[in-house]
């Protein structure tokens, strides 16, 4: 039986024949205490008026919105 490395090795290529290619993601762990109390504390400082304007213009750009209901 192949190795792990083998089958990893086999694995990564068969997906860069289809036009497939691997990437590693880092991010905070959401379940540390630490990294919870930093995205609270950001959260916190955030300026609500910019948020809303930031969450205007999300809709208004958005592909993927219905589109409005007419009044007619």
């Amino acid at each position: 039986m192949a190795s792990a490395a083998d089958r990893m090795r086999d694995m990564r290529a068969r997906r860069r024949a289809v036009g497939l290619r691997e990437i590693r993601l880092v991010v905070p762990d959401t379940r540390s205490p630490a990294v919870r109390r930093q995205i609270a504390e950001q959260v916190a400082s955030l300026d609500p008026a910019d948020e809303e304007a930031a969450m205007r213009w999300i809709e208004a750009v958005s592909e993927f919105d219905e589109p409005p209901i007419s009044k007619t």
